[in-house]
């Protein structure tokens, strides 16, 4: 993607989603980011869409076999969580203090 037109997403790694839409859709459970893949606009989430992966015997790896790891979805699949309200929440950027920050909509708390 272009940088000069780069998205800015309200999804950072470490935050706290839920999923909203496909197969491990659960808007009950929030999970962790583990990654945010900026210029393809997924997310790695753990426990969600849980792929195999055969592997061949190596140095690293000597009996090889099948490896369970989770790939990545579209970032408009998860939303963010919000501890207070026990629910997903959209987000507003406010600035304090000079400084950019995110806030949840339905709590009005600042997302850490």
């Amino acid at each position: 993607m272009n940088n000069r037109f780069k998205p800015k997403f309200n999804i950072k790694k470490g935050d706290t989603v839920v999923v909203i839409a496909g197969d491990d859709k659960d808007l009950t459970k929030p999970r962790k980011v583990l990654e945010v893949i900026v210029d393809k606009g997924r997310v790695v989430v753990e426990g969600v869409n849980i792929m195999t992966k055969h592997t061949k015997p190596s140095a690293q790896n000597t009996k090889g076999g099948i490896i369970k790891k989770e790939a990545s979805v579209n970032i408009s699949n998860v939303m963010l969580w919000d501890a207070k309200e026990k629910a997903a929440t959209k987000v507003k950027r406010t600035r304090e203090n000079g400084k950019l920050v995110r806030v949840s909509k339905k709590s009005g708390e600042v997302i850490k």
